[in-house]
């Protein structure tokens, strides 16, 4: 899971990116068009591995993007087009002429290239926009289509996931003992915890004032609760804010559904909303889970 700086700093690798195969194309055009000595290392087998761009792919940088469908999707394309440019010097380098059919593989492989690249970015530029400015986390504009897309992927049958809403206990004492500032720096604080207990690919969203909603992708209702469990007990240690020394803590309440794929997702968070009712009616600073009415 990205933060707002991790996105910045994705948003500067994958520009670079760009920025170096671009340039790359550009002086193998020019080989081939001016009949110039190419550079012998594109023809090499893992040429795609050891260009500028593959260098940022296969090297530390390109880890944290692991588990992003469009880098993903990256690799096979990078690498075809680089087995296709291999051809085409080859072919320039043996005969006089490249064929049509050559050369509009060669190009048909290098635009899905640039789609790819250039869907990465954007989907790295709206999530960074769609930000909740103070906390880094997901804003709701992009919510509901984020937990609408995970819904499908439960009905499915392809994974199944978990939704928690989370609340802040007693927020408005800490605003007014502390003031607001600090209060601000709570709700930062609560974000970089809940994050540092998440997976890459959960979500934590800015659900309004001291709410957050976390999506818990690839999880049975078991297994998310011992994650959203770590979560709380780990909130009631760690201080998230100072007040003239003196650290600020606070605990939080939680309320926990499936995603039903016979339901709506606005259904599902009502559910998640209901067993947050029941946390704080239970002495706040607990789980609670959802239960059908025909089984309390």
């Amino acid at each position: 899971m990205f933060s707002s700086d991790d996105l910045y700093a994705a948003l500067g690798e994958i520009d670079q990116a760009i920025h170096n195969h671009e340039q790359w194309f550009r002086e193998l055009t020019r080989s081939l068009v001016c009949r110039l000595p190419h550079d012998q290392r594109d023809l090499a087998a893992d040429a795609h591995q050891h260009c500028r761009l593959g260098q940022w792919y296969y090297g530390p940088s390109g880890q944290r993007y692991r588990g992003n469908a469009a880098f993903e999707a990256l690799e096979l394309e990078h690498e075809r087009m680089h087995h296709l440019a291999a051809q085409l010097l080859e072919a320039a380098a043996h005969r006089a002429t490249i064929t049509s059919d050559e050369y509009d593989a060669f190009a048909n492989a290098l635009d899905r290239l640039r789609l790819q690249l250039h869907t990465m970015r954007q989907e790295l530029e709206n999530s960074l926009y769609q930000r909740d400015p103070l906390t880094g986390a997901e804003g709701r504009v992009g919510m509901l289509t984020r937990l609408r897309e995970t819904l499908e992927l439960v009905r499915r049958g392809v994974q199944p996931c978990t939704i928690a809403v989370m609340d802040l206990d007693h927020f408005k004492a800490i605003n007014d003992a502390h003031g607001h500032l600090v209060g601000d720096q709570v709700l930062v604080g609560a974000v970089v915890h809940i994050r540092d207990h998440l997976r890459a690919y959960d979500r934590v969203f800015r659900y309004g004032g001291e709410e957050f909603l976390l999506l818990l992708a690839n999880a049975e209702l078991p297994s998310a609760t011992s994650v959203v469990e770590r979560i709380r007990e780990g909130l009631t240690s760690r201080a998230l804010a100072h007040d003239a020394g003196r650290e600020v803590f606070v605990t939080a309440s939680f309320g926990m559904a499936s995603l039903d794929p016979d339901v709506s997702i606005e259904e599902s968070i009502e559910r998640a909303d209901k067993a947050l009712y029941a946390a704080k009616a239970a002495g706040r600073n607990c789980v609670r889970h959802w239960t059908p009415p025909d089984s309390e």
